[in-house]
């Protein structure tokens, strides 16, 4: 293999017993699909114990995958002057307030207007370089139409020690959302696996006995309205679209999501713009919100308000707080004419 060759190396949990390699690869990396990892295995790119083998291959509790994937230089990503509302930064570490409609790192079709394109402007070269060339700097990442608090690492030992922090679930990460209902009790946790839609592989779903990554997320109910319920999540766990998903489990998704929501769109959440705005226009009539309220309103109303963790190299913690979008604002003022937002936050135990 190439020495730029990006190296990774799993032991199977209990979960995988009985799964099949491809399988099980494309549910532990979501970011790539089965039809990739296919290809990968098919090139002997990928090991189970030290052997080749095939896509079919089933897996034992206690077996070592490597896999050496070639690194996405085939794609160019230009830095580019866009603004970024800065939370926090120094030498190792940035913080942004990332808008609703921007994706996080450019993939094949989509390769401006990015995250990535900001901060390869901003750092200018000064960036963690683990993630290869599309995710320079990326250590987590949240969908394109949530707003709030992301991190950037400026250096690879900066990315490694916040990657420990995430895989430790030492990173406190709090969110802010609007749901569709009023949950019976003010406080409860979810924790239920999560994995892909055995239906459509480009969702999302709470994961049958077995499968899956587990996922645990910490609710807290801030305000409850007529039809709606203005709410706190706490993640123990990060897993792709893990509160849409919880929350839609549960019967109550989240306003706007157009994926897990009451009023979907495409699973991709690619679309007509104009089909997009029917669909939302549609779910406030439903929620008795006038149009006037809509204000940048597009996709679910999720909001990554807090992100605290230890800094790489001084050990201080570092607490930053995104504060709430205008759009959010917006609805809260047609909702509860005298409500104001609370601003703290629950803690795990």
């Amino acid at each position: 293999m190439d020495k730029s060759d990006i190296y990774i190396r799993i032991e199977t949990e209990a979960r995988a017993e009985g799964s099949r390699l491809d399988k099980t690869l494309s549910e532990l990396q979501p970011d790539r699909s089965r039809s990739y990892w296919q290809k990968i295995i098919e090139e002997g790119r990928v090991t189970v114990d030290g052997r080749s083998v095939r896509a079919s291959r089933k897996l034992k509790e206690g077996e070592v995958i490597e896999a050496y994937l070639p690194p996405a230089t085939e794609l160019l990503v230009e830095p580019e002057d866009i603004p970024l509302s800065i939370l926090f930064e120094d030498e190792d570490v940035l913080v942004i307030d990332k808008p609703k409609n921007m994706v996080v790192h450019p993939a094949p079709g989509h390769m401006s207007g990015t995250v990535v394109n900001a901060v390869l402007y901003h750092c200018r070269g000064q960036l963690s370089g683990i993630n290869g060339v599309l995710r320079p700097g990326i250590v987590h990442r949240i969908d394109k139409d949530t707003t709030g608090s992301l991190m950037i690492c400026k250096n690879d030992s900066s990315h490694r020690a916040l990657a420990k922090q995430l895989a430790e679930h030492s990173i406190e990460r709090s969110y802010r959302a609007l749901i569709w209902g009023n949950p019976l009790e003010d406080e409860f946790t979810v924790d239920q696996p999560i994995g892909r839609d055995p239906r459509d592989r480009k969702r999302m779903a709470i994961a049958a006995k077995g499968e899956g990554k587990n996922a645990i997320t910490h609710v807290r109910v801030l305000e409850r309205f007529e039809k709606l319920s203005y709410i706190e999540c706490r993640l123990e766990t990060g897993r792709t679209h893990q509160i849409r998903v919880h929350l839609s489990h549960l019967g109550y998704p989240l306003l706007g999501d157009g994926i897990y929501g009451r009023f979907r769109g495409p699973a991709d959440g690619i679309g007509d713009e104009a089909a997009e705005q029917k669909r939302v226009k549609k779910e406030l009539a439903m929620a008795g919100i006038p149009q006037s309220a809509a204000k940048d309103m597009r996709g679910q109303c999720l909001h990554a308000m807090r992100l605290g963790f230890t800094h790489p190299e001084s050990g201080e913690r570092i607490i930053v707080d995104a504060p709430l979008p205008e759009y959010f604002e917006n609805l809260f003022t047609i909702l509860g004419e005298n409500f104001t937002p609370q601003n703290d936050f629950f803690m795990i135990n």
